[in-house]
């Protein structure tokens, strides 16, 4: 999932979780990871983890490229709105395909394989969205603009669209359980 660090941060935790990652892989045990954990996942598997251009915090569409590993992800949706809360991003894996683009940051998705890496949200609840923006609200309101909502703008209509956020967010966990071995 997600968090305030990043993975270029000199923390303990991190190269062994980059370990971790890289065992996974060999093992064909299906990864997954949000914000943070897609971030993870590109640089355990060759990535590489770099400031973005503007920071992409509250709702914003996401486009899925024509590509055919993009549409068996998302089985003929094109574009959907989705949650973002981030200043870094990460470059594609070799051997990885982007799946997901936002106008603010090109690299929102890929897969490879059956691993799923993420830099949107699609994770959230009103629960999630209502705390974010309580505990984050002066540092949200430093960077208002065209990338960044105001905590007010991103709880419009919250539950109608955490509501449609799930309801993808089940799709495409269902797509990833399929990678899972018995």
């Amino acid at each position: 999932m997600g968090g305030p660090m990043s993975v270029n941060d000199d923390l303990p935790w991190i190269p062994p979780v980059l370990e971790l990652i890289r065992e996974a892989r060999d093992a064909d045990v299906p990864l997954l990871g949000h914000c943070l954990g897609g971030q993870l996942i590109a640089k355990a598997l060759g990535g590489q983890v770099t400031h973005n251009r503007v920071k992409e915090i509250g709702w914003g569409d996401v486009t899925v490229p024509g590509n055919p590993v993009a549409r068996e992800w998302f089985d003929g949706l094109e574009r959907f709105p989705c949650f973002h809360w981030h200043g870094e991003t990460f470059s594609l894996p070799p051997g990885s395909t982007l799946i997901l683009s936002s106008p603010w940051c090109e690299n929102q998705a890929f897969a490879l394989g059956p691993h799923l890496g993420l830099q949107c949200h699609v994770e959230m609840t009103e629960e999630m969205v209502k705390t974010w923006c309580e505990a984050e609200e002066e540092g949200v309101r430093r960077h208002l603009g065209p990338s960044v909502q105001s905590p007010e703008a991103m709880q419009v209509d919250l539950a109608s669209r955490v509501n449609a956020l799930n309801r993808l967010a089940d799709r495409l966990y269902e797509r990833w359980i399929r990678g899972l071995k018995a």
